[in-house]
């Protein structure tokens, strides 16, 4: 019989609806519940593609004699970490404060006030490596519930003061001055947690590191570090020929778990995807490599093709799992590749052997060319391409005949934003109209579907918008909405990226005027609003928002907003000189700064042409502008159109610079000031 999850929309928790654990979802009725029988609350935490989710359900969750043991002691509650991310991030904290780490599944303990007092991630089945298992750590916590509450109370206390004293901001008002040096020091840190050899920052698990990329080629082309580029393109290139890739679907798994990015862990995320096209986006136009622009095009097909939902929105997840396996739909035994390619070149074209590169089996692979500079396609003759696309499409008709698996269908705000922004980004960078109109269509349903009123919701399935917006999902759809206001030049966009930002100030910001809380002030349901500054998987909401504020700011000639984006910025510029690898996008928005942030503005019967010769250049730090009117409602482009010539105006954060008639002179100017 299924437990209350089967009315849930969201896949993770549909996913444990036939659990014999008598779950709750998120939600004032479990806490009640609780509090009336007073019982401790387990909150367990996860998401549909994760694989030791998987496995503690089989263990633990799926097994009677634990399940009992839980609905008679504990009232328990199943969290998709990704429709409550603040949850999530509440919890995460708590449990790195107790444990020293974190990860999923998350399994908190907590009062029916919602504080914590015990967690951690996985538990075994039975005490295994000197850890405890699940059902000796659920009755340890019976234990200290029952018989020593005194132990609750001020652990409880203490978390609590914990929880509230790391949410809060506090920097020196006078903050470190940022300069070039300071950007410099960035890079070397960077350079110095690298991967020369074999790409990426660090030693397994390796994640994509996408914002540390993207600040490394921005560094070349502010600083001139060839060593910071080179690093960059490698890195990007190692991952397109691993296994992190799928070689024959396209699509880059969430991370690698070995140092040569062979082995993923295999789930496909739409933020990872999303974050790698804007630095491919980025290496293209550095490099115009061919290798970049294939690989940008396959991920884009991958991601309509397999995540795009009948609206145009965009899913969150495929699962790591299938047929009970991880990994089971992408590799391939000897036998069954035999069956379906007897050509020992493309064999070895995808490093395919006999006895198998992983568990038995072969995650396909390319080999990363000697020399960097050729591109990933030298070497490979015409037949030899004729002959790997016609076994890509062979391999790819057996394997559709395998278990697919599982899509995790809900739609993301925030990560519909970002992949937005990607959409843009290649639309432009690649000259592709057909990405740009698909980028202007999404961006019409996103305004349209998710807002209710002037407030923003979470998550939509099924034709239903739900869950009060966070932080994220307001800041990247405004940056979604500047650049495409800046790819398209339609002021609509920027119209309504100020009516955004407006409400983020009235709901997010701090006491204190300066960040902004991840949950807005409506959100009653955790015990501490979180500031949350690093960036994770995604870049942190609040540097986002610092962009957007400077943009926004030049654009509508609002000072305060200038003035606020720059102070959040500098605020960040010790921790990210000392810690780049955790601020990436911090590190990015902060090398732009210093460099200066520009609007461009084209006018005239050769507007349209200007702006476009300009879009195709790589120039970071610029938003440029088209005006066709005399008087137009965005000030910064009022008095800037005239009919009988064409001129360029670049404007700085204080002051704008007399006009040029050509992008040549519009690009010194932008080197210049």
């Amino acid at each position: 019989m299924p437990n209350r999850l089967i009315n849930e929309q969201s896949l993770y928790l549909q996913q444990h609806a036939h659990n014999p654990v008598d779950w709750y979802p998120w939600g004032e009725e479990a806490f009640e519940r609780a509090r009336n029988l007073n019982r401790p609350v387990l909150v367990s935490i996860g998401y549909a593609a994760c694989h030791w989710c998987h496995v503690m359900e089989r263990e633990s969750f799926e097994q009677v004699e634990v399940a009992d043991y839980m609905n008679q002691h504990f009232v328990n509650i199943k969290v998709d970490r990704e429709e409550y991310p603040d949850v999530d991030h509440l919890y995460m904290d708590a449990v790195q404060a107790i444990t020293g780490s974190g990860g999923w599944p998350l399994n908190v303990f907590v009062t029916p006030d919602r504080v914590p007092f015990y967690g951690g991630t996985y538990f075994p089945p039975r005490p295994l490596y000197n850890r405890p298992s699940w059902l000796q750590i659920l009755q340890r916590m019976h234990e200290i519930w029952t018989a020593s509450p005194e132990e609750v109370t001020q652990q409880t206390g203490q978390m609590l003061d914990y929880l509230k004293q790391s949410s809060q901001v506090s920097f020196p008002r006078a903050a470190e001055a940022v300069d070039r040096q300071s950007i410099e020091g960035m890079a070397a840190v960077l350079l110095q947690q690298a991967d020369l050899e074999l790409g990426g920052f660090g030693k397994a698990p390796k994640f994509p590191g996408s914002m540390a990329i993207s600040f490394l080629l921005e560094h070349d082309h502010f600083i001139g570090h060839p060593q910071a580029r080179q690093h960059a393109l490698h890195s990007l290139r190692a991952m397109m020929c691993g296994g992190i890739y799928d070689q024959l679907g396209g699509g880059f798994a969430r991370y690698a778990t070995d140092d040569r990015w062979l082995v993923p862990h295999f789930e496909k995320m739409l933020y990872d995807n999303a974050l790698l096209l804007l630095s491919l986006s980025d290496a293209f136009q550095c490099t115009q490599e061919a290798s970049f622009r294939d690989i940008i095009e396959q991920t884009i097909n991958f991601i309509n093709r397999e995540l795009r939902d009948e609206s145009g929105l965009f899913y969150s997840a495929l699962d790591a799992d299938s047929e009970g396996e991880e990994g089971r739909y992408y590799t391939w035994n000897w036998q069954e590749w035999s069956s379906v390619i007897d050509d020992p070149v493309v064999t070895q074209h995808f490093g395919v052997t006999e006895e198998g590169n992983w568990e038995h089996t072969n995650i396909l692979h390319l080999q990363l060319p000697r020399s960097e500079s050729a591109g990933l396609s030298a070497g490979l003759s015409p037949e030899l391409s004729e002959k790997i696309a016609l076994a890509k499409e062979q391999l790819l008709a057996r394997r559709a005949q395998r278990m697919r698996p599982a899509t995790d269908d809900k739609c993301l705000l925030s990560w519909n934003a970002l992949m937005n922004l990607a959409l843009t980004r290649a639309g432009t960078v690649l000259e592709q109209e057909a990405w740009l109109q698909q980028a202007i269509e999404h961006a019409e349903l996103m305004y349209n579907l998710f807002r209710q009123g002037e407030h923003l919701q979470h998550v939509w399935k099924k034709g239903m918008a739900r869950i009060a917006a966070n932080l994220d999902d307001y800041a990247y759809l405004i940056h979604a909405f500047l650049q495409l206001g800046q790819a398209t030049g339609d002021p609509k966009w920027l119209h309504r990226s100020r009516q955004l930002l407006e409400v983020v100030n009235r709901q997010f910001l701090h006491e204190d005027g300066s960040f902004y809380y991840f949950s807005g002030a409506a959100h009653q349901d955790i015990p501490v609003r979180k500031v949350d500054l690093y960036d994770g998987a995604t870049p942190s909401a609040n540097a986002v928002m610092a962009h957007n504020l400077l943009v926004l700011g030049m654009c509508f000639e609002q000072t305060g907003w200038i003035e606020q984006g720059g102070f959040l910025l500098e605020q960040m510029s010790a921790l990210c000189t000392r810690h780049p690898a955790s601020f990436g996008y911090w590190a990015t928005l902060l090398q732009r700064y210093v460099s200066g942030y520009k609007t461009v503005v084209c006018t005239g019967p050769d507007a349209a042409r200007h702006a476009a010769a300009l879009r195709k250049l790589f120039l970071p730090n610029v938003f440029v502008l088209t005006s066709e009117k005399q008087i137009s409602d965005l000030p910064v482009l009022n008095q800037k159109s005239f009919f009988s010539e064409s001129l360029i105006f670049v404007c700085t954060q204080e002051a704008c610079l007399p006009p040029v008639d050509n992008v040549a002179a519009c690009v010194q100017l932008i080197s210049a000031y």
